[in-house]
């Protein structure tokens, strides 16, 4: 790398391909809310934890220097039979683990609410309000209680594709999920922004004996239990609005979204959830169409994906990026936290009866995105899919996060000529993870041609540049 020390300008000699394309500040893609992730089911073990320890966890969780985390998703849960008369006990250990196992807040429709229970999830949550005063929550269900089932058992019908929530119990499912949120709100302060009735119910899988709780709802279900719920909420005082569908793919979100509104519903929708555990960009970019066209909040609430090392943690920054391309969300959503067996569906990796844990890559790899971009940035137009770039509320700050996933290096030329002044290179920052290193410093790897920024990248690497700007 050559470079004018005086002048700030420098010349860079392209390393491998090369891949050229602008970033336009004019081209404003979404508003940004925040990052966030679920806290099922990690928070309730994790809220068992020493209080120091809950502390430390917290502060890499939401602090401006860890992963900067704001948006949280609180599971309610549905609370399988106590007495096992149909299931089998502890079905849950089977897949993933007794972790899965929610406690409800009722036993009968005639019990009280036992507002003690899910003790750990809710340390978990206060300790996150406490941190981060600023923080959104939304409550998500995966099943209703046991005593409002087909099959008795919160993992779903003993047919995975037919519905479990007997429309009998809709109104006492609606006051259920209304009740906690109010509970929440009276008691500790914490409104939920959202309220998710539903979780990937339009699929098949979710069956008595499960290894979680969830519950098919047919569209024609969902729809009902909306017309249900939505006064009910109202009434409740709550500003807490329903998101919906929170559907396992893409192409399933679009068809519950046509289907809300043939039925006329969607107007009882304050924000459109979908995951993307599957989805072309094709259909991302036709369900980010439809929503704005409603004029509703957007949130890509949930996702994860297998792999092995870097490659894996990569891969799935690659699906960010197509998520936040296409879709154009308000928020983008982790699905877990910490894990134990695996270093790929979570940041952290602990061991929930030892109370040990560490960062694992994933954590740094998600940070060059989740520390540098913040609530309030605009995401703006960049020509790659391999690069996003966001633009600070006060104008004055650009960023730039460029991605390599391939096993040779690469070197990124990004035109910045539709920015009004050309900054120095001695201003701009650059950070990099890579399978050797961690939100490194690489100053080095950075270089300007005239009006173009000139970005080295080693292989299987990340890298975010901080520019000042003027707009």
């Amino acid at each position: 790398m050559l470079y004018d020390e005086c002048s700030g300008l420098g010349q860079a000699k392209a390393v491998g391909d090369t891949i050229r394309y602008e970033v336009n500040p004019q081209k404003v893609r979404q508003h940004f809310e925040g990052w966030g992730v679920s806290l099922c089911w990690w928070a309730g073990q994790c809220g068992k934890w020493s209080d120091e320890k809950i502390d430390e966890i917290i502060t890499w969780l939401v602090s401006p220097e860890g992963l900067n985390y704001s948006i949280f998703r609180y599971n309610i849960g549905g609370g399988d039979d106590p007495q096992n008369h149909h299931c089998t006990p502890h079905h849950m250990g089977q897949g993933k683990g007794l972790r899965a196992e929610m406690e409800g807040f009722k036993d009968s429709f005639d019990d009280t609410y036992h507002w003690e229970r899910d003790a750990a999830q809710r340390k978990i949550m206060l300790k996150i309000k406490e941190k981060r005063p600023d923080a959104v929550f939304e409550a998500f269900s995966n099943s209703c209680p046991y005593y409002m089932t087909y099959s008795g058992c919160v993992s779903g019908n003993t047919d995975g594709g037919k519905d479990n929530l007997r429309p009998e119990c809709y109104e006492a499912f609606a006051h259920y999920l209304v009740d906690v949120c109010k509970h929440y709100k009276d008691v500790y302060g914490i409104e939920f922004k959202t309220l998710a009735p539903f979780n990937e119910s339009a699929t098949n899988y979710w069956h008595a004996n499960g290894s979680q709780e969830g519950c098919h709802f047919d569209y024609e279900s969902q729809i009902r239990f909306i017309q249900v719920l939505e006064p009910i909420l109202r009434e409740s005082g709550l500003s807490t609005v329903i998101s919906a569908a929170d559907e396992t793919s893409v192409g399933q979100a679009i068809e519950g979204m046509n289907r809300y509104a043939s039925a006329g519903i969607d107007k009882y929708v304050g924000q459109w959830n979908t995951h993307t555990y599957g989805g072309s960009n094709e259909e991302k970019a036709r369900y980010g169409e439809l929503a704005r066209k409603t004029g509703k909040h957007l949130w890509m609430s949930e996702t994860g994906a297998g792999g092995r090392g870097i490659a894996g943690n990569l891969s799935l920054m690659q699906r960010l990026f197509d998520d936040m391309r296409y879709i154009q969300p308000e928020a983008w959503i982790d699905w877990q936290y910490m894990e134990e067996t695996n270093d790929q569906w979570c940041t952290i990796r602990g061991n929930f009866a030892t109370q040990t844990y560490a960062k694992v890559k994933n954590y740094y790899v998600r940070q060059q995105c989740s520390r540098f971009i913040q609530g309030g940035y605009d995401f703006v137009a960049s020509g790659c899919d391999q690069s996003l770039a966001a633009i600070s509320a006060h104008r004055d700050t650009l960023v730039i996060v460029s991605l390599n996933e391939g096993l040779a290096a690469k070197t990124h030329m990004i035109d910045l000529s539709r920015f009004p002044n050309m900054p120095l290179r001695s201003d701009i920052s650059a950070y990099r993870t890579s399978a050797e290193e961690n939100l490194a410093d690489v100053f080095d790897s950075i270089g300007i041609d005239g009006t173009t920024l000139i970005l080295n990248m080693p292989a299987q690497s990340i890298t975010t540049l901080v520019i000042p700007i003027n707009l």
